[in-house]
């Protein structure tokens, strides 16, 4: 008898720019890969294979992140994104509702913090703080298109900053 393997699809991530370490700006070297599964809209499964690298200077192991990925999220970011939008009808993804309202959460609680890492960010590059308009009513979707250019892929624009300056909570 012989057996059938199910066909995972696998991509190999690799970053064209040399990023620096996060934590203290020197070289990383690559030390090895590994998997990373991330669901789509349609929550089919797909395996990222990342790689591992090590700082020169302070050997701290860093993995190389994807626009799709967030950390700690098992969704796309386009997935997540279009979740936490603030448009209704947008969100066509394939989960859940406890899951969908757990991204959601999640993003309620994190936005803050967000902003902030990005006005942090800001200021390191000597650009100032961000101008937020005053009035207070602008939904999440809004206050975060002051930061960056509020269309499709806004996620992926704030997660990356923050990862590599070495925010991530």
């Amino acid at each position: 008898m012989s057996s059938l393997k199910t066909l995972k699809l696998e991509f190999f991530v690799r970053c064209t720019e040399s990023v620096p370490c996060p934590c203290c700006g020197e070289q990383l070297s690559v030390i090895g890969s590994r998997m990373r599964k991330v669901k789509n809209s349609n929550a089919q499964p797909r395996v990222l294979i990342i790689r591992r690298m090590r700082c020169v200077n302070c050997r701290r192991i860093h993995h190389e992140l994807p626009d799709c990925l967030v950390p700690y999220k098992r969704y796309e970011s386009a997935c997540i994104e279009s979740v936490v939008s603030d448009r209704p009808g947008l969100s066509d993804v394939a989960a859940d509702n406890s899951t969908l309202y757990r991204l959601r959460f999640w993003f309620a609680a994190i936005y803050p913090y967000f902003l902030n890492c990005l006005n942090t960010i800001a200021i390191r590059l000597a650009q100032g703080r961000v101008k937020e308009p005053s009035v207070p009513t602008l939904s999440v979707h809004q206050k975060i298109g002051c930061y960056v250019e509020p269309t499709p892929g806004w996620l992926a624009r704030i997660v990356r900053p923050i990862v590599n300056a070495n925010l991530w909570i």
